[in-house]
């Protein structure tokens, strides 16, 4: 029962931070992209971990930070709706790409979890637990502890796992996704390309399905 309340005292504080968030970025209006998509930095030619077909018609890439509030809350309130309604059907794809902020003390550590994560095929499982369960965030503690035990609860051999956190081998290219995202003009999180074009307005789910539904649209047509 316990674990219940604290369920959903963590689901409000989600929510409420999503509302703040959204009242930051004005009413909802109509979604729009800025006028040219802008150079993408060269990397280790790794461009994020994507979910979704291919062939999707449309592709979304979201720069995030995991110690990041309003990432948090996107990732709770919108995006299991994006999940349903955009990535399931095949309309988008969908890409993340880490955007540390300095003023983040451990966003490049959980960062460094999602990436050792994904090396053993299961970046989306941490990123849902480093985000489902962001109180880590607020304590101020180092959490290596935390997210070892996320680790354990994705099912990660965490033998690799540890020597991969260990040996940092992935601060290269969550460097490289930073620097991609200042090349973009990336300013806060999160914030999203719509096909290379910045997105701008408010980012929900709605949102997102009135635009992507527009560009299919707008395609089939010519």
């Amino acid at each position: 029962m316990k674990g219940f309340y604290m369920l959903l005292v963590a689901v409000a504080l989600v929510g409420g931070g999503w509302l703040v968030y959204s009242a930051r970025h004005g009413p909802e209006g109509a979604p729009r992209l800025a006028g040219s998509a802008p150079a993408v930095l060269a990397t280790d030619n790794f461009r994020g971990f994507a979910l979704g077909s291919d062939s999707a018609p449309v592709e979304i890439t979201e720069y995030s930070d995991f110690e990041c509030p309003w990432c948090a809350a996107f990732a709770a309130v919108q995006m299991p709706v994006v999940r349903q309604q955009l990535i399931a059907p095949g309309k988008v794809r969908w890409r993340f790409r880490e955007f540390p902020l300095s003023s983040h003390k451990y966003s490049r550590l959980a960062a460094l979890a999602a990436q050792c994560a994904g090396e053993q095929g299961k970046f989306w499982e941490m990123h849902d637990q480093l985000f489902t369960h962001h109180e880590w965030a607020q304590t101020g503690k180092d959490p290596t502890g935390v997210f070892h035990g996320f680790a354990k609860d994705i099912g990660l051999d965490l033998d690799k796992y540890d020597a991969c956190v260990q040996s940092q081998r992935y601060d290269g290219r969550i460097e490289a996704s930073y620097q991609e995202g200042e090349a973009r003009d990336v300013q806060a999180t999160p914030t999203f390309f719509v096909d290379g074009r910045k997105f701008q307005g408010n980012p929900t789910s709605d949102a997102f399905k009135a635009l992507v539904d527009s560009l299919i649209a707008a395609r089939r047509k010519r």
